[in-house]
């Protein structure tokens, strides 16, 4: 957090520098993700949201970056980012009977390269991560394409998602070490690369002139994999965001 604060501050004069009329969106709310894993718990947690775009400096939910490189137009805005976000994924051997004698899978925080396109509400979007803090060691591709779309007071934001997850980080989320097996009732089970699939859409429907409500339903289908892991009791992992937001414009 106070590297965050740091590089924000770091930021400031660059941010106020620009000319153009930015918008910023801020917010907070109730962040919820179900478990795949047997008998574990939901994660509900409070969650900031920001939204924010200067063609220098972005956040988008949860995650950060930084452009190198890139263009703004009336038709079409691209750029090339470093990026950032956490995963808020794994267990701890407490959240259930079934995950008890086996070790921890932390939660950790990615980075590396993203690609980004937007033109008339259609986006899409390719991010080339790696562990930042070593718990899988490894990397991951991950692509989204979406669009917006209105109806009457709402704004829909539908989007499809593709992640290419490598065999590294499919097993340390969901194997069964050598060690672990010695000690549980479970068999050694090494798990491969694979690719899981999502679907998402933010939902947004204002309150009054800088006032919104906003929604963001997800759902991800496990790769064949996981699906196959003996700790994996859902194949499908849901999860949502239900938050008031307030954006303005300096």
């Amino acid at each position: 957090m106070r590297f965050f604060l740091l590089f924000l501050l770091t930021m400031l004069p660059f941010l106020q520098a620009k000319e153009s009329q930015n918008k910023v969106t801020l917010g907070l709310g109730a962040y919820i993700q179900t478990q795949p894993y047997t008998d574990a718990q939901s994660i509900i947690v409070p969650s900031p949201v920001i939204f924010f775009d200067n063609s220098l400096f972005y956040v988008r939910w949860s995650r950060a970056g930084l452009y190198f490189l890139g263009n703004k137009s009336e038709d079409l805005a691209w750029g090339f980012s470093l990026t950032a976000q956490p995963r808020p994924f794994g267990y701890k051997p407490t959240d259930s009977d079934a995950l008890k004698g086996l070790n921890e899978r932390e939660t950790t925080f990615e980075g590396g390269l993203a690609f980004s396109a937007a033109s008339d509400g259609k986006y899409i979007e390719v991010m080339a991560l790696t562990d930042l803090l070593k718990r899988y060691e490894s990397w991951l591709i991950k692509a989204e394409v979406g669009d917006k779309y209105s109806y009457k007071k709402f704004t829909f934001y539908p989007s499809f998602i593709i992640s290419y997850q490598s065999e590294d980080f499919m097993d340390y989320y969901y194997g069964i070490t050598q060690e672990e097996a010695k000690r549980t009732t479970y068999d050694y089970y090494k798990a491969d690369a694979g690719f899981q699939l999502g679907l998402q859409t933010y939902i947004e429907r204002p309150i009054t002139e800088n006032l919104s409500i906003l929604f963001n339903l997800r759902v991800d289908l496990l790769p064949q994999s996981a699906q196959k892991s003996p700790i994996i009791q859902e194949n499908l992992i849901y999860s949502g965001l239900a938050s008031l937001i307030y954006t303005f414009h300096y």
